[in-house]
């Protein structure tokens, strides 16, 4: 198969969210934590725009910046995302079979960056990948415990212009002949 002009992506395969190592979101970790479940991921390019008005008519319009406001969603409930995502600590005690997990969130903890990445399978038999670079979650991060409901995880946020390699960039769409598996 060779790539085509339109791509046909379907579903979601796989959805990672990679924290920064660092408060200035230059270095990635070396793995990304698994979003168990994934159900959504959602992306919206957009930018805010002041405008010039004079002599009662628009003169013109200038723009602030694109930014990427972006959505999540994952069934079940994975620690580490959280922390990933709010900020916080994870924290295991006692030995099996009697560990206790626990995601503790204190008013001081601050909101980190993430890299998001989701995963498409193509009817044509590849796949396509969406990053988002350095994400910060700027809306809620949501989870509710219901009757006869599954715990669904979820999150808003703003993408700004990444401040590592690649320097400036916003997000990528990357279409595989075949499909790679999100690293």
């Amino acid at each position: 198969m060779t790539l085509t002009g339109t791509v046909l992506p379907y579903g979601l395969r796989d959805l990672r969210i990679t924290p920064y190592t660092d408060a200035s979101a230059l270095t990635l970790a070396s793995s990304g934590i698994d979003m168990a479940n994934a159900q959504m991921f959602t992306f919206s390019d957009t930018e805010d725009f002041t405008d010039l008005r004079g002599d009662d008519h628009l003169v013109t319009s200038h723009g602030n910046g694109p930014q990427v406001d972006w959505e999540l969603g994952a069934g079940g409930i994975v620690f580490e995302a959280y922390q990933a995502i709010a900020g916080g600590t994870v924290t295991t005690t006692g030995v099996t079979p009697n560990q206790i997990k626990t995601y503790s969130k204190n008013v001081s903890d601050i909101r980190p960056s993430f890299k998001i990445e989701g995963q498409s399978i193509s009817d044509a038999g590849g796949d396509m990948h969406t990053v988002v670079y350095r994400c910060k979650a700027t809306g809620e991060v949501t989870g509710s415990q219901e009757d006869g409901k599954f715990w669904i995880t979820g999150a808003k946020g703003t993408g700004y212009a990444n401040l590592a390699s690649p320097v400036g960039r916003l997000y990528d769409f990357v279409q595989n002949e075949s499909v790679v598996a999100i690293p």
